[in-house]
């Protein structure tokens, strides 16, 4: 068992290399580029592909309304794929998420057209297929009805 020396140095070692990672954050996402940052690990830079949106919540015109939940289908040599979905309504974004579209991902696959901003009302989305390094292959818009 370890004695109270040896666990504090080993508190402050961890704790250096914790600081010390941290601090290398910024400088490992300045290289990363693109607009739509966010995706997990991986090994591919790039690939090709395209998504469609495909409704999750069944609706009786079959059109997506807020409120409801959307996927999106993938054909992709991505081996990680992640699909990042911007929702905005007369140009201000009042929603955003990252789902990974791969065997491991924690996020799912499920998109909610809404959010604490988005209370309700019409907007218009757009899913973005991209890289584990946030590099944008393909993306699809649709419109979000009322």
């Amino acid at each position: 068992m370890e004695n109270r020396n040896q666990l504090l140095r080993r508190v402050a070692f961890f704790g250096v290399v914790t600081a010390l990672a941290l601090a290398l954050v910024p400088v490992a996402l300045a290289g990363k580029g693109g607009s739509h940052g966010g995706g997990g690990g991986g090994t591919t830079t790039s690939g090709t592909g395209s998504l469609t949106m495909a409704m999750v919540t069944q609706t009786a015109d079959g059109l997506p309304h807020w409120g409801n939940i959307v996927t999106f289908n993938l054909n992709t040599t991505i081996a990680q794929p992640w699909v990042h979905l911007v929702c905005k309504q007369n140009g201000k974004m009042v929603a955003e998420g990252w789902n990974g579209y791969f065997i491991g991902s924690l996020t799912g696959t499920n998109f909610g057209l809404y959010s604490p901003s988005w209370s309700s009302g019409a907007a218009d989305c757009t899913g973005y297929l991209t890289t584990p390094q946030w590099a944008v292959v393909a993306s699809t818009s649709f419109h979000v009805y009322d």
